[in-house]
């Protein structure tokens, strides 16, 4: 039950203290005249000191709330200034909505003033004590509906504070949950990106330690894409741990992934020195997802093949319509030398079989007969597919020309690039 305040106890005393001193009033009013020094002293003395105790036992009501009720009940009955008293009690004890506490004191405050009438010289006519039975019991159960009504108010706004309590906590646990995925989202991205990254670079200074016949002009290449591809990931690198520390949704996030950058990917593993073949032969350009998840297949199948088969050629194969599926090729012939391999974290494969499962594809790998490694995924292609909304820094995409109407590039099967 909430706690009350200094001026909130003294405002429901002060409250029975009138009701008191009405009722008070009513019964001297049929007292006969001049009775107060023989007959009638008990009105003028014993009941304002009865009246006087009830209304401090009242102020600890909340504490020992039956014993207190119980005690100005039975008090009520020789002290008609005590009845604002009783009623307050009955009420603070009707409040709690216990039955088998309220009932002992209603009959406490119904049957008592039957034993105490002789101490107010009233004439009374026939069947006065039924009628006060019943005007007792009908004060009574108004103190109880009166307490009761206020008790299920009070509970309703507890259970209301603690419903709302309870939907902040669930409300705060979903955004860390959010929060949180968020984060692992940009980590695996992050993953995905700078182990591309760590590997072209990891190619490039194997070329340099093996590649003892290298032209002065070759090695100052090779030298400048270490350079360029470190720098990149660590800018990549300081992106993402300012979004992983400090909240900051305007820090700029890892480049996303699209269909129409699987050519710049090509590019830059070609200027790291892989030998990249990359035929397309789609009809169209898929959707966002499909496509993205298309570019995350070819940059895991480079980054396994530059860790992996240094110096193996490698062959990308695009083809697909809408309605049908994109199929994923990408095969690596054995490495060409040896070196010490960069270290694996173990989950770019299976962190692509489960988006490809997300998106209704299938995915396999496998060596092939060669001595290489070979990737592939079909994913489904809808007929008319839904356009999902980029960031709003991110530029438009532009589709791929058809495939029969462009002319050559150097990532085709025309113009194989050493």
């Amino acid at each position: 039950m909430p706690s009350q305040g200094p001026w909130q106890q003294a405002v429901r005393i002060g409250a029975a203290a009138a009701v008191g001193a009405l009722l008070w009033l009513l019964t001297g009013a049929l007292l006969p005249r001049g009775c107060a020094a023989d007959s009638c002293s008990w009105f003028v003395t014993g009941d304002p000191l009865i009246a006087l105790g009830c209304l401090v036992a009242v102020a600890w009501r909340r504490r020992f709330p039956v014993p207190v009720a119980l005690a100005v009940a039975l008090a009520s009955a020789a002290s008609a200034l005590a009845s604002g008293a009783a009623l307050l009690a009955i009420g603070s004890l009707a409040a709690r909505r216990r039955p088998a506490e309220i009932a002992p004191v209603v009959a406490a405050f119904v049957l008592a003033p039957l034993f105490t009438t002789g101490l107010y010289p009233v004439e009374r006519p026939p069947g006065a004590p039924w009628i006060q039975l019943v005007l007792q019991l009908l004060t009574a159960g108004f103190a109880v509906a009166t307490g009761w009504a206020v008790g299920a108010r009070r509970a309703e706004v507890l259970s209301l504070r603690e419903r709302a309590r309870s939907a902040e906590r669930e409300q705060a646990a979903l955004a860390d949950r959010a929060r949180v995925l968020e984060r692992n989202r940009i980590a695996r991205e992050m993953h995905d990106s700078l182990a591309h990254r760590i590997s072209l670079v990891a190619l490039q200074a194997g070329a340099l330690d093996h590649r003892a016949d290298l032209a002065q002009e070759e090695r100052a290449v090779l030298v400048r894409g270490i350079a360029d591809g470190s720098h990149r990931a660590l800018e990549d690198l300081r992106d993402v741990l300012g979004v992983l520390r400090a909240e900051q949704p305007d820090r700029p996030e890892p480049p996303h992934p699209s269909y129409d950058r699987v050519p710049a990917l090509v590019d830059d593993a070609r200027a790291a020195g892989m030998d990249v073949t990359l035929t397309v032969a789609t009809t169209g350009e898929p959707p966002d997802p499909v496509g993205d998840l298309c570019y995350r297949i070819v940059r895991e199948a480079l980054t396994n093949a530059a860790k992996h088969a240094p110096g193996a050629p490698v062959r990308i194969t695009l083809d697909g319509e809408p309605g049908g599926v994109l199929g994923v090729v990408v095969g690596n012939g054995p490495a060409a030398r040896t070196w010490a391999r960069p270290p694996a974290s173990g989950y770019g494969l299976p962190g692509l079989a489960e988006r490809v499962r997300a998106v209704g594809g299938t995915i396999g790998h496998h060596p092939s007969p060669d001595g290489g490694f070979s990737l592939s995924a079909r994913l489904p292609w809808p007929d008319e597919p839904a356009r999902s909304a980029r960031p709003h820094d991110e530029p438009a995409r532009q589709p791929w020309p058809d495939e029969r109407a462009r002319p050559p590039r150097p990532h085709d099967e025309s113009e194989r690039r050493p």
